[in-house]
């Protein structure tokens, strides 16, 4: 009977060694098709039939990771150009003019958000105080002094507060009054290329903008004729603004040709690196 057990016992442990023995081969055999690297000639990690991969830094940056990498960045400056606007702003309003389609919508909410201020279109709150729509069709309905009238009575009321960004509507700077009311914080005016602003208009139609809406078959040159003689008799307005921010000149710093390449975000730096200097903003 003892002579069973030990031979049995000594089955069982043949039959292990044989189990831990194909382990270790099968380990092996896995060690053999998967590498680390971490010394020097060996691939940093290679599968079974796989082509070696490249180590980390010998990998290109993609275009996306380049892309984050420039939103990280713009944001980082938006913001440390906001936080010295702040200081000499005090509270004040920052209002911005120019002509119909110059982005003072777009730029005004990112402003707005940065500083931690409200944002507010004049255009709409015209809209909302009337019941309209639209400013189109105000000046249908009505007429383009009646929406005038509206909007000096909103350009009023939002002076009396702090902390607002304001997008004004593209003809807010022809009355005196209502200069009297931005003046009480700090204009700004975005200064867009005619041919570009024509490209973008005709582009999007000009059916909400009441003094463009006209037929044509040629939608851009009927925007640039009315732009053009818009720009004439609104210049001097314009230019009571105490920024000014040309795309243009924002354009040809950072080598591009054409301001379509701005982004917005671009234009608001812009914004807050003028204002930083400006006497107005204290």
């Amino acid at each position: 009977m003892e002579a069973l057990a030990m031979q049995s016992r000594a089955v069982e442990v043949a039959g292990a060694g044989r189990r831990n023995g194909a382990l270790v081969a099968d380990r092996r055999a896995r060690a053999g098709s998967l590498r680390v690297g971490g010394s020097a000639g060996a691939p940093a990690l290679r599968a079974r039939g796989a082509k070696p991969v490249a180590p980390l830094c010998c990998v290109k940056t993609s275009r996306g990771q380049q892309s984050l990498h420039n939103s990280v960045d713009e944001a980082l400056l938006l913001k440390r150009k906001a936080e010295q606007v702040l200081f000499e702003l005090n509270g004040r309003c920052i209002y911005l003019v120019g002509m119909m389609g110059s982005g003072k919508s777009t730029v005004g909410k990112i402003l707005a958000e940065v500083l931690g201020y409200s944002y507010f279109d004049s255009d709409s709150l015209v809209e909302q105080a009337v019941g309209m729509p639209s400013v189109a069709q105000i000046f249908k309905v009505h007429s383009e002094a009646f929406f005038r009238d509206n909007e000096s009575s909103v350009l009023r009321d939002l002076s009396s507060m702090q902390r607002l960004v304001v997008a004004t509507g593209g003809g807010a700077v022809i009355r005196p009054v209502n200069w009297s009311y931005m003046k009480k914080g700090m204009s700004v005016m975005l200064d867009v290329p005619l041919d570009a602003l024509a490209k973008r208009i005709a582009q999007v139609g000009t059916a909400s903008r009441p003094l463009l809406d006209q037929p044509s078959a040629d939608p851009y040159t009927a925007a640039f004729a009315k732009l053009s003689l818009l720009a004439e008799q609104r210049g001097d307005a314009y230019a009571n603004a105490d920024v000014r921010v040309s795309l243009q000149e924002i354009a040809a710093k950072q080598g591009h040709d054409d301001v379509s390449q701005l982004t917005p975000t671009d234009i608001a730096i812009e914004v807050l690196h003028i204002s930083i200097n400006c006497s107005c903003a204290s």
